[in-house]
């Protein structure tokens, strides 16, 4: 079966449908979101920097922000035919990048980016069925529209599928 890779750049969302893929790199406390309506064959994938607009005046790229990211993502498969009843979710990334010697500070955005799609996932009653997210490595993650797999290759680790 013929398919396209799609890439999805950093703080960027894109939809696609099977048999595409969708691939982002440079996952470090950055979150992939990928989302898929097996009915439809209508998959989406969001790379989210941060958890949440609220603390910023203003936003340039709402992709940026889990909070705006993921139900813009929803939107646009919609838009293209997936039932938001029939979506399921994988996610990856988060990883705690920097070590901060001030234990007062928590600057561990990888883990906030996590709880964050997490909190925003459930209140859209968006099932996630698997997942790896933290420890301190980055990670690429190719998408597969056709059998829902995430590959996730994590630097230094090789790949694995989840």
């Amino acid at each position: 079966m013929e398919y396209k890779e799609i890439k999805v750049g950093i703080a960027d969302l894109k939809v696609a449908t099977v048999p595409d893929r969708l691939i982002t790199i440079g996952l470090g406390s950055c979150i992939g979101i990928a989302l898929l309506d097996k009915v439809s064959g209508i998959g989406g994938l969001a790379h989210i920097m941060l958890p949440d607009s609220s603390k910023f005046s203003k936003v340039n790229n709402d992709v940026k922000f889990a909070d705006l990211a993921i139900p813009i993502l929803i939107n646009k498969m919609k838009e293209l035919g997936a039932s938001e009843r029939n979506l399921k979710a994988k996610i990856a990334g988060g990883a705690s990048m920097f070590n901060f010697s001030d234990n007062k500070i928590n600057m561990d955005i990888g883990d906030r980016n996590g709880k964050a799609v997490k909190e925003i996932l459930k209140s859209f009653r968006i099932p996630i069925e698997s997942e790896d997210v933290g420890g301190t490595k980055g990670r690429t993650i190719t998408f597969d529209t056709v059998t829902g797999d995430l590959y996730v290759r994590t630097v230094g680790e090789g790949t694995k599928t989840i």
